[in-house]
């Protein structure tokens, strides 16, 4: 049995994961009503909640698995990408649940963990395939050859892909987080209705930026009467331009590496119209697109884990290498 944490930006998870890619429980408690009233994530809030709910969140997981802590074998949790504070709370936990019982620990890659989450039973994806990660902080194109080894193809020269929703959700005046809203609001409009750019930039990257201005100066051009009055139109067409660069570009990097299998993971990968853009792939349960301890879990079952107390000097890291 295997009890994961996962603490990496305003989600405290915790679930326990067997050995064979079964979920026994998984608790998530989020942290998006807190951050709303902000238009997005503020760490030192973020750090502070984490550490209010680590504690009960993994007795819930362990309460919903039947388990008792004496029936954990190894204590798995997120090391890096994300925010450090957030990082250092599961990771601190971890650490004392691990040392406290003498058991090993896995530190996970956090887009790696996002990855693992197709490996779940009973509906796991066998690799080799091409992986679109896109969430709040990250878009990446992956070669994916076997769990725990993938090959990073592309990425975001400026925002990731769950950025730019949220960036123009606050633009149109919507709620946080962005990415839902846009998806709701856009099922009322004319994806058609206005021609937003996608970015063509050279290999596999992708480019956000540009289509945020786009939007920008667009609402501007009609006026605040107007800009309403369209809202649904603009949300439908910025999400459209959105989806058709990411859509396309794991196509393009299918093409490229040969590997014929799609899949989609991230908070992104939540979205309907990409979901519908995409029906050939594989996208990971709505359950685990967003931040979650069951992906974790999953992908400490590829990666060695720390014999105690090795593991007592592990540190937290912000961002990728």
């Amino acid at each position: 049995m295997i009890l994961a944490l996962e603490t990496s930006c305003d989600e405290t998870a915790a679930a326990v994961v067997t050995d064979d890619g079964r979920l026994v429980s998984s608790v998530v408690s989020s942290q998006a009503g807190l951050h709303a009233r902000y238009g997005g994530v503020v760490p030192e809030v973020a750090s502070r909640r984490h550490l209010e709910l680590v504690t009960p969140v993994v007795r819930e997981a362990l309460a919903e698995a039947g388990l008792a802590l004496e029936e954990v074998e190894r204590v798995a949790v997120t090391q890096g990408p994300g925010l450090v504070g957030a990082l250092l709370v599961g990771l601190s936990a971890a650490k004392a649940i691990a040392w406290s019982r003498r058991l090993p620990l896995v530190p996970i890659d956090h887009l790696e963990g996002h990855v693992a989450s197709l490996a779940l039973q009973p509906d796991s994806v066998e690799p080799p395939f091409c992986c679109l990660l896109a969430s709040g902080g990250h878009t990446l194109l992956l070669a994916v050859r076997a769990y725990g080894r993938t090959e990073r193809l592309g990425t975001t020269l400026d925002d990731a892909a769950g950025e730019a929703f949220d960036k123009g959700a606050r633009l149109l005046g919507l709620g946080y987080p962005g990415g839902a809203e846009i998806d709701r609001l856009a099922r009322e409009g004319d994806p058609e209705a206005f021609p937003f750019p996608v970015a063509r930039v050279p290999g596999l990257d992708f480019s956000f930026s540009g289509l945020k201005t786009a939007l920008l100066y667009t609402v501007r051009d009609l006026g605040e009467a107007e800009a309403e009055r369209r809202r649904a139109d603009l949300a439908a067409s910025y999400q459209q331009a959105i989806v058709r660069a990411l859509a396309g570009r794991l196509r393009q990097a299918a093409e490229r590496t040969g590997l014929e299998r799609l899949a989609v993971v991230g908070g992104v990968a939540a979205n309907s119209a990409l979901r519908a853009a995409l029906p050939e792939a594989r996208f990971a349960p709505l359950a685990l697109c967003t931040d979650n301890a069951a992906m974790i879990g999953s992908a400490a079952r590829f990666v060695e884990a720390l014999p105690y107390p090795r593991y007592l000097a592990l540190d937290a890291y912000a961002s990728l290498a």
